[in-house]
C-alpha cells in the first residue's frame, strides 16, 4: 500500500468560472490558472502522483505549455488515475478538505463526490470531501483564494 498527499491553492478573480470537483459552482469569481484551476482535482491528482513517487502536475502539465491552456482538471485527474493503474495500483479511497470563505460549498459536495467517483473509479462513499472556512484569516479568509488538501491510498492490484 502507498499513501500520497497533495495541496493546491488558487487566487479568485473576476471573469472566470468557479470549477471545483469538476462542477461549475455559481459565484461571482473563479480560480485563476492555466487550466480551469480546479484546486480539488489538482490536489487529488498530486496525492495520487505523490503516492507513486512521480512528478507533480506542475511538471507533467506545465503552465507554459499551450496544450494545457483551459484544460479541464478532470482530465488531469483521469491521467493521474491511469498512471496509477499502469503502475499496477488501484485507488482504495481518497479524502479531501476544501478551504474557502465563500461561496458556501456544502450544497455542492455530493455532486463533487459523484463526479470524482466516476473519473477515478470509486464509489461516492469512498471519496471524502469536506469544506471549511479559514475563519477570516489570510488570503482564503479574505475571500481571495480557495485551497484544497488531499490524501489518497493506493494498493497493488491483485
Amino acid at each position: 500500500m502507498k499513501i500520497g498527499i497533495g495541496f493546491d491553492i488558487h487566487r479568485l478573480v473576476f471573469g472566470r468560472d468557479l470549477i471545483l470537483g469538476g462542477i461549475k459552482i455559481p459565484h461571482n469569481k473563479g480560480l485563476l490558472g492555466h487550466s480551469d484551476a480546479d484546486c480539488l482535482c489538482h490536489a487529488l491528482s498530486d496525492a495520487i502522483l505523490g503516492a507513486l513517487a512521480l512528478p507533480n502536475i506542475g511538471q507533467l502539465f506545465p503552465d507554459d505549455d499551450e496544450r494545457y491552456r483551459n484544460l479541464a482538471s478532470l482530465k488531469i485527474l483521469a491521467r493521474a488515475t491511469q498512471m496509477a493503474i499502469e503502475e499496477g495500483y488501484h485507488i482504495v479511497n481518497v479524502d479531501t478538505v476544501l478551504r474557502a470563505e465563500r461561496p458556501n460549498l456544502a450544497p455542492f459536495l455530493p455532486e463533487m463526490q459523484e463526479t470524482l467517483a466516476e473519473v477515478i473509479g470509486l464509489k461516492p462513499g469512498e471519496i471524502g470531501i469536506k469544506a471549511t472556512t479559514n475563519e477570516g484569516l489570510d488570503a482564503i479568509g479574505n475571500g481571495d483564494a480557495i485551497a484544497c488538501q488531499a490524501v489518497c491510498l493506493l494498493d497493488k492490484n491483485k
